[in-house]
């Protein structure tokens, strides 16, 4: 109990934040359309620069977790994203409003990596995955605070004070964690700096960080790209809800999103008992969640909320590759290792959510502020068949990269 007050529930606000900067713009775009007068192609790029200074800050992150450790790192970093919330809140034009976006991205890089290594130190590995779980909930709750609570703020301020108060609430917990969470040196690697790059080649060089890479890009897109903007205007332009029935539909997504990430700890240790290794829970999740997205490409007859509440649902299933990334290499690689693969899905989060506004942008749309249900149909179609070309290279590579013994659900699963 000692330590779930003094670390992880510091490190679990980290993540809340985290979750809840990266959705807040599904519900506060519309706003920025209009108050500073940007395309789809704007909003998209606006919104996805923090998932493109996420993903570069992860090769010297994971070289900082594990030389330094997650308490120093993760503090002192969320004061960038405290930073970064008040630049975009005084932003009066597109160039502000980027800056302070990337900012926030930067800031909030290693609140689940951070999470994932100090979990590592702290507890033992038969515990990692209720840890684990308990982090991944924390996000899921800032995902559901970044829909109609966010709307509900709006009500009392506009979108400028909410960003001001987060980045309040971002120094806050910056405080706690370096003032509360006591410093550990388990895990923290000794080698020098030059040896600690060379280990990380190693990692980007693997067979299996190969296999698993193409993979990790396409399906975190998805996920990113659409739950954290997309869906919106999705459900405003094709489903033809009015903002409430918005940010209902939101919310409902991100509750699917919270229980699936809470169920992807619950799924590992039954698959322990059934000798199933993560590969294929991995597998599994990928092809649910491509047929889920394949109803939405082809607006099935099926009810908005249920479709995106399994939306939320399955879009977590890509987090098996970080275990399994990891369990080729000692654990004084776990910062490395998690970050590789960060890395690659945040890059990839930030192509598909700039993308889908270029695309959206090719279309004759009615105004700057809709678009025509073809233009979704286009944009998201192409990320579907994406993840298909993917699952399929990891079907054929996956085996060939000899998996350690830890490769299966009694590893630290989620």
């Amino acid at each position: 109990m000692p330590t779930i007050l003094i670390v992880l529930l510091p490190f679990s606000a980290g993540y809340f934040l985290s979750y809840l900067y990266r959705t807040v713009n599904s519900v506060i775009g519309s706003d920025l359309v209009t108050d500073i007068g940007l395309s789809a192609a704007d909003i998209g790029l606006l919104t996805s620069v923090y998932l493109l200074t996420f993903a570069l800050f992860q090769i010297p992150l994971g070289v900082m977790l594990d030389r330094f450790g997650p308490r120093r790192v993760n503090a002192v970093l969320l004061l960038i994203a405290a930073a970064g919330a008040t630049i975009f809140a005084v932003g009066e034009d597109r160039s502000t409003l980027v800056a302070g976006r990337a900012m926030i991205g930067l800031g909030v890089s290693a609140c689940l990596m951070s999470s994932f290594k100090v979990i590592t130190q702290w507890y033992p590995q038969d515990r990692w995955p209720v840890c684990n779980a308990v982090i991944l909930a924390a996000g899921g709750l800032g995902a559901v605070a970044g829909t109609a609570p966010v709307e509900w703020a709006l009500s009392v301020t506009d979108w400028r004070g909410v960003f001001l108060v987060l980045a309040a609430v971002t120094v806050s917990i910056s405080l706690i964690i370096f003032t509360v969470v006591p410093d550990r040196q388990e895990g923290v690697s000794k080698s020098s700096l030059r040896e600690q790059l060379h280990e990380m080649g190693m990692v980007y060089r693997s067979p299996a960080f190969r296999a698993l890479a193409p993979l990790a890009i396409s399906a975190t897109a998805a996920n990113l790209a659409i739950q954290g903007l997309w869906a919106g205007p999705w459900l405003r332009d094709v489903a033809g809800l009015d903002r409430d029935g918005v940010v209902g539909v939101l919310a409902i997504l991100n509750i699917g999103l919270l229980l699936g990430v809470v169920l992807t700890g619950i799924v590992a240790a039954a698959a322990r008992r059934l000798s199933l290794t993560l590969g294929q829970l991995l597998g599994a999740y990928t092809v649910a969640f491509c047929i889920l997205q394949g109803l939405i490409v082809a607006e099935a007859p099926i009810s908005p909320a249920a479709l995106w509440f399994l939306f939320g649902f399955l879009s977590y299933g890509m987090i098996y590759s970080y275990p399994m990334l990891a369990g080729h290499f000692p654990l004084a690689f776990a910062g490395r290792a998690n970050t590789a693969i960060n890395l690659v899905a945040f890059i990839g989060g930030f192509g598909a959510q700039f993308g889908i506004g270029v695309i959206i942008d090719q279309f004759d749309n009615p105004s700057p502020e809709t678009y025509v249900a073809e233009a979704y149909a286009a944009a998201f179609g192409a990320l579907l068949v994406l993840q298909v070309a993917a699952y399929l290279w990891f079907l054929i590579n996956y085996r060939r990269s000899r998996p350690d013994t830890r490769d299966s659900a009694t590893a630290q699963s989620t």
